[in-house]
């Protein structure tokens, strides 16, 4: 929904001219909407892009780093494997951003079918959603930051943050709360490792690793305190 609501900006129709030539023109169809031929060509390229724009506009980038951090955390840095870690981010994402999907396709995508609006003015409304999310999320100190480079003077409203300023003030907003949290996971369990080590300095078995006999106990806590239950809620519940 969410591609197809970004997708169709240009048209291109290529005819053939005797000879060799070739020639190339650009034109919209009836109504100022485009060719079918060109709208393909352009959601091909936005599908191209579709793994970028889900890293940048929306909250795949918090939920995979904080999932990430927990393999780290735990001890496991292959356990859940990538191939498993990926979809459940995947999955989350798509709960989270849900209600701004859905406001995407009564805004943009569902007028753009019905051929109320053009495509710009489609990808203009379904930016929207996607803009008073990351606002939301993004901090006025990073917001600032990007303000400075890029030159300009702070809009007079939300809704006249510039693109170029919003999306990396996003993103770098993302990466410390992920960090944040990734810290807040990792005490209990390196307050763990630090007892399994002293045990074993007192007992004199320091040749074996404090790491391979903590992780039993780290996975046991883990389970008993229902750790994925947990850590999937308090991710949610991070999200404004």
């Amino acid at each position: 929904m969410l591609l197809l609501g970004l997708g169709g900006v240009a048209g291109v129709a290529v005819a053939h001219a005797a000879g060799p030539e070739l020639s190339l023109s650009l034109g919209a169809g009836e109504g100022g909407r485009l060719s079918g031929s060109l709208q393909v060509v352009i959601l091909l390229t936005i599908l191209s892009l579709a793994p970028t724009l889900l890293i940048a506009l929306t909250a795949f980038v918090r939920i995979v780093i904080v999932l990430s951090f927990l393999r780290q955390a735990i001890g496991t840095p292959t356990m859940p494997p990538t191939q498993v870690l990926i979809p459940i981010a995947l999955f989350l994402t798509v709960f989270v951003m849900l209600p701004v999907f859905r406001d995407v396709q009564a805004k943009a995508v569902q007028p753009y079918l019905d051929e109320e609006v053009t495509e710009m003015e489609a990808l203009q409304r379904a930016y929207e959603p996607l803009r008073a999310f990351m606002l939301r999320q993004t901090r006025e100190k990073d917001l600032a930051l990007f303000l400075g480079a890029a030159g300009g003077e702070r809009p007079a409203a939300p809704a006249a943050m510039p693109a170029q300023v919003l999306i990396p003030a996003y993103m770098i907003s993302e990466l410390k709360t992920a960090f944040q949290m990734g810290f807040l996971l990792f005490i209990p369990f390196l307050v763990l490792d630090m007892v399994v080590a002293s045990v074993l300095v007192s007992m004199g078995m320091m040749m074996l690793p404090p790491v391979l006999v903590s992780l039993p106990f780290k996975l046991m806590l883990f389970v008993l305190v229902d750790g994925w239950n947990v850590l999937v809620g308090s991710l949610l519940k991070s999200f404004r």
